[in-house]
Order: C-alpha cells, then structure tokens, then sequence
C-alpha cells in the first residue's frame, strides 16, 4: 500500500502583482512537479491522494489556485483585468518563489495549453513536459462531440454562486457534459466542488478564465520543445478528441503517448491512476 503525504500548509505567496495561494507536498529537494490545472480548477482538482502519491514517489508537488480560483487573487465577474501571458508568468513567478530554477511541468486543458507555451518560451524552466486532455490548437483537428457543441450552443442556466448545493450541482452536471465511458462518480465530485466552494471567497470569479484571450500560440514551434514530453489523453474525451493527443505528439519531438480508456475531459479519475501516476514518477526519475 502506498503511504500517503501529507501537504504542508496552504501559503499565500507575492507573484507577479498579486497572490496565489499554493501547497506543496513531499520534501523538498526532490525532483519538483508542478501541477497547472485548467478553466475554472482551483488546485482542489488535483486530489489530495494523487498529490500524496506523487510525493510518496519521492517528488515535490506543487498545486496551486490559480487566478480567479481559491483563496489566490480574485476580480470582478466578467471584468478579467488579465491575460494568458499573466496566467504564464504566474506560474514562473511561482516557480521563483518557491526556489525552483525547473520544474517538472503538468498542464491538464487549458494548464496543458499554458505548459506547452512555457515549454516553447522558457525552455530552462521546464525539465520534463507532461500534457494532459489538451490540445495544440488548430481547426485541422477533430472537432467536439456533437452533444457537447449542444451544450455550448444551449447552456444550461448557471448557477446560483452564493448557493453552495447550486455550485456542486453545477460542477456535478459539466463533470457529467465532459465525461467518457466511464461512470461519473458524483460522491467524489461532490467532496471535490464543496471543498473548492468553501475554499473560494467569490466561486463565482472562475468563470472570468473563458473570457481570457490565450497566451501567444505556439503550435508552430512545437518542434522546438527540447524537455522531453509525456502526452496522456482519454480516448473518449468529447471536447479535444483523441486525435488531438495524436497531434501532439507527432509535432513533440520524441513525446510519448499514452491512451487513458474511457476517460474524457476530466482529471485523471482514480480508475485510471494506477497508470497516471507510474507514468509521471517515470517520466520525472530524470534532472
């Protein structure tokens, strides 16, 4: 059995003009992972099992909110002040407050999109690259499932921010919208989504992440990425279709990649970190 790691207090660190809330787990020292989740994911969305078993490996895990989620910075709904290229030099920035000339990058979604544009812009900080359900961009790709371009098209009403019982539905309905084969597990979105509310000052403030433009697109330059990269995409995920997995690491150099059945546009859920996890502690056995 795997022993879990506890994470050391959450702190409040100075980045890049405002403060982001972050957690590390494991020693310090060891090889360090840092950890971007994607659109509306404060860092409760990397469990605190995944991170513990990470650490358990002997890696140092750094999770963090980032803007307009958690306790980190938040601005007025629908009033972003911000950009993709501040959403990048956060984490830089917070790779600098923690003492880490590298990390060990894995961008999940949009996180995903924000560890390529590092990889491309900032080799010297990055010591391995793994992308998660993401995407290098591009209408040359397989579009999105058809039911879910009816979700875009016909949103649902949103929630009541204030309601906590709203919030976790809202959470549970998209989980639901995203997911794959496999069967959604609404008890474990629950804890997740009200742990994320009782954490989040304004929940409601992570909707500004759809509003933002992306930092520079860098599809072009992929050849251009020296770390060496890991690719893990479900092979039902219905809004960046397995081919865009494909895409990526045909244009990597060298990247690996690994299917995740069943699994959609989600964070990793547990019935598939048996190959998740093995699979980052590998790629991160390197300096």
């Amino acid at each position: 059995m795997t022993e879990h790691v506890q994470p050391a207090d959450e702190r409040i660190v100075p980045v890049n003009g405002i403060e982001l809330c972050a957690q590390a787990f494991g020693t310090p020292g060891g090889p360090a992972i840092l950890l971007i989740g994607g659109a509306e994911a404060s860092m409760d969305w990397w469990e605190d099992e995944f991170c513990g078993r990470l650490a358990s490996a002997g890696r140092h895990v750094l999770r963090y909110d980032s803007r307009d989620t958690g306790r980190s910075t938040t601005f007025p709904v629908g009033e972003p002040p911000y950009t993709g290229e501040d959403q990048l030099a956060d984490a830089l920035g917070l790779l600098d407050a923690f003492g880490l000339g590298a990390a060990h990058v894995v961008g999940m979604s949009g996180g995903g999109m924000l560890a390529q544009t590092l990889a491309v812009l900032h080799p010297d900080r990055v010591a391995t690259l793994t992308l998660i359900s993401t995407s290098p961009g591009g209408s040359d790709l397989p579009p999105m499932s058809p039911a879910l371009a009816e979700r875009f098209q016909e949103p649902a009403p949103g929630p009541d921010w204030t309601d906590r019982e709203s919030v976790i539905a809202y959470f549970i309905e998209g989980e639901r919208g995203f997911a794959g084969t496999l069967p959604v597990d609404e008890s474990r979105i629950r804890l997740i989504a009200g742990r994320a509310f009782d954490r989040s000052p304004d929940p409601a403030a992570a909707t500004n992440h759809w509003m933002v433009g992306g930092a520079e697109p860098v599809r072009p330059r992929l050849g251009e990425i020296a770390a060496p990269t890991l690719v893990m995409h479900g092979t039902a995920d219905p809004l960046f279709p397995y081919g865009h997995a494909e895409a990526l690491a045909r244009e990597i150099p060298d990247a690996k990649l690994v299917p995740l059945p069943g699994v959609g546009h989600q964070m990793p859920p547990p019935e598939v970190w048996d190959t998740v996890i093995p699979a980052i502690t590998d790629h991160t056995a390197r300096d």
